[in-house]
């Protein structure tokens, strides 16, 4: 197969509406076809006509498993990071194999500021246990990065020293510090049973799990105790995953907005090859443009639904016996 050089990153971070979207992502979609052989072959296996391919809903999606059992890259370049999802004892683990690590700090620097501004504004506190005990956590390799460009020496990791950071909270708030608390959900959770605050000038962010910690919430409940806890008026949230080189944000309400170089749309439960209309409940497939050495167009595990401005929500995730016409070739 004849490979051809990377499209550079530019452009995608330079998208500025839908035209210029679409006709980047299906730019994309032909030079990882010619180049990604896992991509090729599971669109080759659903007969895709490449050259019909005119629209976002015509491209085929990826089913996220194949990060366990494939390796997905669309260039011969050396891998510079290894991105490992974290998994119980036995089970299979993703991998995203990184071949281009600036690509993916372009991404979530450029990410943040869309939604959040210019990160030397805050001081950013981090309470990721689960993360920070293991190797390979694509989150951890963000939060550090953005820790180090807010150049203030109180941003930093927090373990199970729930003490100091609590004197810590307190103290910058009171001074009147814009501060990010970015945390997994069971610390939060555990850190507001140590202590009740009332913070003006901070943003709670979570980032999901429970990581067989705690019982799982659904949001509202979970959100409605970590506003109480905090004395926040909103809970922020943030989504991304190990197969993914974007984050979308939400800002409150669960409501999760993209940045400009990535889009979901929401397929069928019943029939994985097509999409559902807004407001309604499906599994949620991710065009990620700055994923373009591996895969930008990903079937994930979860279930949400999308409103007519690109917002969307996430409502749980499917079991296993719910994936039809997702096992498409994961063998």
């Amino acid at each position: 197969m004849q490979k051809k050089s990377v499209i550079p990153s530019p452009d995608i971070f330079t998208i500025s509406n839908q035209k210029q979207f679409e006709k980047a992502a299906l730019k994309v979609f032909r030079f990882q076809y010619e180049n990604n052989l896992v991509y090729r072959e599971f669109c080759d296996f659903l007969k895709t006509n490449v050259q019909k391919v005119k629209s976002l809903e015509q491209i085929p999606f990826l089913p996220i498993q194949f990060f366990k059992s494939h390796k997905v890259v669309s260039t011969e370049s050396p891998i510079q990071e290894t991105f490992t999802s974290s998994g119980t004892t036995g089970m299979a683990t993703s991998k995203h194999f990184v071949t281009d690590v600036s690509l993916y700090e372009e991404s979530y620097r450029k990410g943040f500021a869309q939604f959040y501004g210019n990160i030397e504004d805050y001081v950013i506190l981090a309470l990721l246990p689960s993360y920070l005990e293991r190797e390979g956590s694509s989150l951890i390799y963000m939060v550090e990065d953005l820790i180090q460009i807010t150049n203030n020496s109180e941003s930093g990791f927090y373990l199970h020293n729930h003490e100091e950071l609590i004197e810590k909270l307190v103290k910058l708030d009171n001074a009147g510090q814009n501060v990010i608390l970015i945390g997994v959900t069971y610390a939060l959770l555990d850190l507001i049973e140590k202590h009740t605050f009332q913070l003006q000038n901070t943003i709670i962010m979570e980032t999901g799990g429970m990581k067989g910690q705690r019982k799982e919430m659904i949001r509202e409940e979970l959100h409605k105790q970590l506003c109480q806890g905090f004395g926040v008026t909103a809970i922020h949230s943030e989504y991304g995953m190990t197969e993914l080189l974007s984050q979308a944000y939400s800002l409150g309400n669960g409501v999760f907005e993209c940045p400009s170089w990535m889009q979901i749309l929401v397929r069928d439960t019943e029939d994985a090859l097509s999409f559902v209309d807004d407001g309604k409940t499906g599994g949620i497939n991710v065009i990620d443009l700055a994923n373009i050495n591996s895969c930008s167009f990903i079937a994930t595990q979860d279930l949400g639904k999308k409103n007519p401005s690109n917002a969307f929500e996430v409502l749980g995730r499917f079991d296993n016996s719910d994936i039809r016409g997702c096992n498409l070739m994961v063998l």
